[in-house]
């Protein structure tokens, strides 16, 4: 399955300038799911965050991961056609490569444990072959 950026818009309530997913391009519930972000010169961040040498900061990345991690657990849960907030709830991540402007950062998200209104997430970042960062990360929701 692959969703567009209005797909997403229907799933998790962020918009610009803090909706940092911009394509699914696989998902298979509860086994993976891979989104992009498409990282350009003219991302708000780039304005403060090291103007000379402009890098995509990591807590950034991190909420991407998170994002796209809501979207998995969306599918693998069949919460289709619900409205939910999404808590983060613990996070452990690893920085290993910075993320410039021109990148496509590439997320791949797996499972740890999901449960009824929580999960715990790996979640890979990539840029082409090299891995940017990794994370787990825990959340809960609750229906509005």
């Amino acid at each position: 399955m692959q969703l567009d950026i209005n797909d997403i818009k229907k799933i998790i309530p962020h918009r610009f300038p803090f909706l940092l997913i911009d394509k699914v391009i696989e998902c298979t519930p509860n086994e993976k799911l891979v989104a992009l972000k498409n990282v350009s010169v003219n991302e708000h961040f780039f304005v403060g965050h090291f103007p000379e040498e402009k890098v995509m900061p990591g807590v950034l990345i991190v909420e991407a991961m998170a994002q796209a991690g809501c979207i998995y657990f969306y599918y693998s849960k069949n919460l289709q056609d619900k409205d939910l907030i999404y808590y983060l709830a613990k996070t452990t991540a690893k920085f290993h490569k910075p993320v410039s402007p021109g990148d496509q950062l590439r997320i791949e998200v797996s499972t740890i444990r999901l449960l009824s209104k929580a999960g715990f997430i790996k979640a890979v970042a990539s840029v082409g072959e090299e891995k940017v960062a990794e994370a787990e990360i825990g959340f809960g929701i609750k229906e509005v």
